[in-house]
């Protein structure tokens, strides 16, 4: 019979392919060469279902469904082998794609590789093409489960999964069976055929190629190009799968066409909010969900909507497996003794199986602590001998439970009988006592019948307590037992608490947690019961605090007695439970009582909510009490915690603990509220935190004023002035506080009772000539700055100082304002003590309608409502004692010009008027600075200007018209104004046709060069530094003169400093920002043809 296998294929793509990820074809390659039969589906099958029976050289090939796109099923002999291929596709990836062999959930097979199991690969480079082969030898009946193969590339997934089933080889009978299942599936698929739906789309196009199987309706269906409907909304989808190993953080990232549309995100059809779990983020047009810590109930579909599209995908979880770090160890113990087995696995939590062998499960109990899992048997027996096994998804261990003699107690003289059962049967072996061989005597009888073996002493003796052991002859297996004696006679009961081996017989458990208290107890005779409460011999009675009885069940706190021993047991430890409990043991020789101490400990109260007993601008200083309770351990120190008072976010402050009661915080931001919080600590844990305490803002005060001096000295008070401090901070400014320390005392008096806003205070009333320091300080809501003192003692005594007045720039010339403006000078002045300030005008009082005030510092004229005769030269005296100093004011009050005189008509000739008149009686006390001419026709009188501005007394008006009989009028201008009214001609001019003879009189031309001439000269000037300066002239010369500016006899040539301008005949240099070097005599020269003529001043600049 061959062993041939037969080929069956398969081949399925992916329904959705995005380069560029690895596509995966699934080529499950298994059985031999050869068919003896063709089956009409023999051809490829896209996404069905298909098996493989193989009986010698006989395969079928069953159809199980079609269409229905599920795991493949594969059939193989037991002793064959079997091959599995993986085609990825790689023409647009830049390396090798990872490609994992699983076999069930997570058992990854590529550790498993040997002498059954091979993996190969290989590479194409004409198609590019990577093939991935699993190869199966000699299968066997435990290789039968779920495979899969998963191929990722970077953050790109995909996989295929499939069952293998491991038969044996077929009798006559079930080949029979099969090949009449053969016969029916082949009728049932044509059954199939033919009642397919006519309105299908797969029908429709069946019937057009005139197809009767479905594969060759699939192989043409795949030959038609799918036209993928472009998303609206995604850019780029999800993909179909990702994978993440447990505890690990995964990335699910879309990209959106359109960046405004309304994104959510899904977990199995429920709408997935914002966590610390579930981070959502933006990046562009990208859209990003972290899952993070992912578990096992993170494996679950997952889908986002945008609009109305929507793309989903599937998350698997990996769970590592649980691996064994400590194996079970054998035990070899005795009966009625406690047996623990005791493992450790890797991770905590996790689910292990125990096996065990057969017996009463409900001997057996199972704990778990963390990573350490327990198997007990509070009593063994014989039947607990065998093998202990623990099984966890890394491994399994296991372990030997051996069980020797049972111990035997009895009487004195008392027969001791000890028996063993050994297999196989007819075994000899010897007794051992304490390592000694034991001979039979009288008294001591060894019998060995078949398989038991047993040792009797007729009377026992004291000497015959000890270890007996029987060790079988050719056997390393040895058994053993203990045999006790006690006298047949009256024994007290006694408590033994030296058993407990504890300091004091004080107990300690951690509250929470479950205490077993055993105590050994004898006692011979039985003891009998004197109480009403009934307990096992010996009589038992617990108590604890004020004779309050402990029950022996059915409570939290129970006492149980054995033959051997009384238990307190405490399931869950309080802190009441911390006392002395006593033992009360009777019988009739006697009672006997002890006393043990129950101390629980615990974590500490939480301390009381802190006090900030001082705050600075980035610290402050706390302190606490200690709490109430320090859980029976003496309190180790202190974690600190703060928070700003808007957040919920505590942040630690100390790693280290904190021993002391105070703290001081630091690095907090100034200006924003903060609170704090106390956790205690001792050798057991730490305490909940305390209640928080009251918001504190931390401020800080500012710095020191700056720049403190004196300002002013009087016979009583002085005065003085400051800058406010440089660092304000969040806190702001209140004010200040000034003080004052008078020579040969300590004591700084506060001058102001109230905070000042000023940078400027008078301290008054002290005595005089006494000499003190002064002090200022800036208050805010911190406190008090370090305060700024006077370096040196100030004298009080009035100095006396000579005035000295400080006339500003522009009253350094002369002052003009109009007729009806309000005039309102102020003169600086200095001098001590208050000068005495007059007025004079020309040397007259001046006019009772001028309002003079003065002041320490400045004097103030003022003229409500200006008129023409206030003009006029004003002198300003300010005296101190015999120290006088004066200063003069010209004031120019202007109005509008009268109008001009005498305006005649000199000549008419042609189309032009000559015109003449005289200049106004009154010039507005203001110079005239030009004319405004008009003319009006007779017929229509009405009258349009000329020219304007005109500065001659004389004028010819042209371009009249001919016939045109005109009046002419003029108005004088000054700075103020034209004048109200005008002047007119008496006479009118009329323009006479042509054809007229005109005689032109004769006119001698006139010499109007001259040299030149400063008609204003350069005046001396005072210049303040930093503010610009200008020198004025005016220059009268024909031809145009040549101007050259110099300063103390040297030509100003080519420097940015100076500006020079000429207009009409005035003269002007600006020098931009002087100091004090630029001070100096300035001249201005004008030079012709016909002469030179120059002038000088001086510039004296003040800092």
């Amino acid at each position: 019979m061959s062993s041939q296998m037969i080929p069956a294929h398969g081949y399925i793509w992916p329904e959705r392919c995005h380069n560029p990820k690895p596509h995966l074809e699934r080529n499950l390659r298994g059985f031999g060469d050869h068919l003896p039969f063709h089956a009409p589906w023999e051809n490829e099958w896209h996404g069905s279902v298909f098996a493989a029976f193989i009986s010698g050289s006989y395969a079928h090939l069953l159809a199980l469904a079609a269409f229905i796109q599920q795991n493949h099923l594969l059939y193989c002999l037991k002793g064959g082998d079997i091959t599995f291929t993986a085609k990825v596709e790689a023409k647009d990836l830049l390396r090798k794609p990872t490609i994992k062999w699983f076999k069930g959930k997570w058992m990854d097979l590529a550790s498993k590789t040997g002498k059954h199991l091979q993996l190969k690969e290989s590479f194409d480079r004409f198609t590019k093409i990577h093939t991935f082969e699993m190869h199966i030898i000699k299968a066997k009946e435990n290789y039968a489960g779920n495979y899969r193969c998963e191929v990722t590339y970077k953050d790109k997934f995909d996989s295929c999964s499939f069952d293998l089933e491991v038969k044996g080889l077929f009798s006559d009978s079930t080949r029979q069976t099969h090949n009449q299942k053969h016969q029916y599936y082949r009728s049932k698929q044509s059954m199939i055929l033919n009642e397919i739906d006519q309105n299908t789309t797969t029908e429709k196009i069946a019937f057009m190629y005139g197809i009767t199987d479905l594969r060759g309706l699939l192989r043409r269906l795949k030959k038609t190009k799918k036209e993928e409907k472009k998303s609206e909304a995604f850019a780029k989808r999800l993909e179909p799968a990702y994978q993440v190993d447990k505890g690990g953080k995964i990335r699910l990232v879309v990209d959106l066409a359109d960046p405004t549309v309304e994104l959510k995100w899904y977990k199995n059809g429920q709408e997935i909010r914002p966590t610390p779990k579930y981070i959502f983020e933006h990046k562009g047009t990208q859209r990003i969900m972290v899952i993070n810590n992912c578990q096992i109930n993170d494996d679950a579909a997952y889908s986002v909507s945008a609009g109305e599209e929507k793309c989903t995908t599937e998350l698997f979880v990996k769970e590592l497996p649980v691996n064994i770090v400590k194996h079970l160890e054998p035990v070899k113990t005795t009966v009625n003794e406690r047996i623990e087995l005791e493992c450790e696995v890797s991770e905590e939590g996790a689910k292990v199986k125990w096996y065990v062998p057969t017996g009463v499960r409900s001997r057996y109990r199972v704990k778990s602590e963390g990573t350490k899992h327990w198997l007990i048997i509070d009593d063994a027996t014989k039947d607990d001998t065998g093998t202990y096994s623990l099984m966890a998804t890394g491994g399994t261990t296991e372990a030997k439970i051996l069980m020797d003699l049972q111990s035997v107690t009895v009487l004195l003289g008392q027969p001791l009988k000890l028996n063993c059962e050994i297999y196989p049967g007819n075994i000899p072996g010897r007794w051992y006592k304490n390592g000694q061989l034991i001979q039979p005597s009288e008294r001591l009888t060894i019998i060995h019948r078949t398989k038991n073996h047993s040792l009797d002493i007729e009377s026992s003796t004291i000497h015959d307590a000890g270890d007996y052991t029987f060790v079988p002859e050719g056997y390393t297996q040895t058994l053993s037992a203990k045999n006790a004696l006690w006298a047949n006679s009256a024994d007290p009961p006694r408590v033994h608490l030296e058993a407990l081996n504890v300091q004091d017989n004080t107990v300690v458990i951690v509250a929470g947690n479950k205490l077993r208290l055993e105590i050994p107890i004898s006692g011979e005779p039985a003891p009998r019961v004197v109480k009403k409460y009934i307990y096992k011999t010996p009589a038992l009675n617990w108590a604890h605090g004020l004779f309050q009885v402990i029950l022996d069940s059915g409570n939290r706190v129970r006492a149980e007695t054995f033959a051997d021993h009384t238990c307190l047991t405490i399931d869950i430890a309080e802190r009441e439970d911390t006392g002395n409990y006593k033992i009360v043991l009777q019988n009739e020789a006697g009672e006997d009582t002890a006393s043990v101490k129950i101390k629980v400990v615990d974590i500490p109260d939480a301390p009381e909510a802190p006090l900030v007993t001082d705050v600075g601008g980035d610290w402050c200083t706390m302190t606490w009490e200690p709490p109430r309770y320090d859980g029976g351990s003496p309190i180790l120190g202190y974690f600190i915690e703060r928070k700003k008072k808007q957040s919920s976010r505590w942040m630690r402050l100390n790693f280290d603990l904190c021993k002391e009661t105070t703290f001081e915080p630091k690095k907090m931001i100034e200006g924003v509220p903060y609170e704090v919080r106390i956790f205690a600590v001792n050798a057991i844990g730490v305490s909940k935190p305390s209640e928080p305490s009251k918001p504190f803002l931390p401020l800080a005060v500012t710095s020191e004023p700056t720049m403190l001096v004196v300002d002013d000295v009087t016979d009583t008070t002085v005065t003085m002035k400051w800058r406010p401090p440089d660092t304000i901070g969040a806190a702001g400014l209140d004010g200040y506080q000034v003080e004052y320390c008078i020579e040969g005392t300590d004591e700084w008096i506060l001058a102001n009772k109230e905070l000042i806003e000023k940078t400027r205070y008078t301290i008054t009333g002290l005595p005089v000539e006494a000499k003190l320091l002064v002090r200022v300080k800036a208050i805010n809501a911190a406190g008090a700055s370090p305060p700024r003192t006077t370096q040196h003692s100030i004298l009080v005594k009035e100095v006396i100082e000579p005035p000295k007045i400080r006339i500003p720039r522009h009253l350094k010339q002369t002052f003009i304002r109009k007729v009806g403006e309000v005039v309102n000078l102020v003169v600086p002045f200095v001098g001590k003590p208050r000068p005495k300030v007059n007025w004079l005008k020309e040397g007259q009082p001046i006019d009772q309608t001028i309002n003079i005030r003065n002041s320490d510092c400045d004097s103030i004229m003022f003229i409500r409502k200006a008129e023409r005769k206030h003009s006029g030269k004003y002198e300003l005296s300010v005296q101190v004692e015999n120290h006088i100093d004066t200063a003069t004011l010209d004031i120019q009050i202007v109005d509008l010009p009268g109008p001009p005189q005498a305006v005649k008509i000199e000549e008419v000739w042609g189309n032009n008027v000559a015109l003449d008149w005289n200049p106004p009686k009154d010039n507005g006390n203001a110079p005239i600075i030009g004319y405004t001419i008009q003319k009006a026709d007779k017929k229509t009188m009405e009258w349009y200007t000329c020219i304007e501005h005109y500065h001659r007394t004389c004028i010819t008006i042209s371009d009249l018209v001919v016939g045109n009989e005109y009046f002419f009028r003029i108005y004088s201008e000054n700075m103020v104004g034209l004048s109200e009214s005008a002047t007119a001609t008496k006479d009118s001019a009329l323009i006479v046709k042509e054809g007229l003879q005109l005689k032109i009189p004769e006119y001698n031309d006139r010499d109007f060069t001259e040299p030149p001439i400063f008609t204003q000269p350069l005046i001396n000037t005072f210049a303040v530094a930093g503010y610009n300066a200008t020198l004025n002239c005016s220059v009268r010369a024909n031809p145009r003169p040549k101007v050259i500016w110099m300063k103390n006899k040297i030509t100003i040539i080519d420097d940015p400093r100076y500006r020079m301008f000429s207009n009409q005949g005035v003269c002007t240099l600006e020098i931009r920002k002087p100091c004090p070097f630029d001070g100096g005599v300035y001249t201005c020269k004008a030079v012709n043809d016909l002469g030179e003529a120059q002038v000088d001043c001086k510039l004296e600049v003040k800092g």
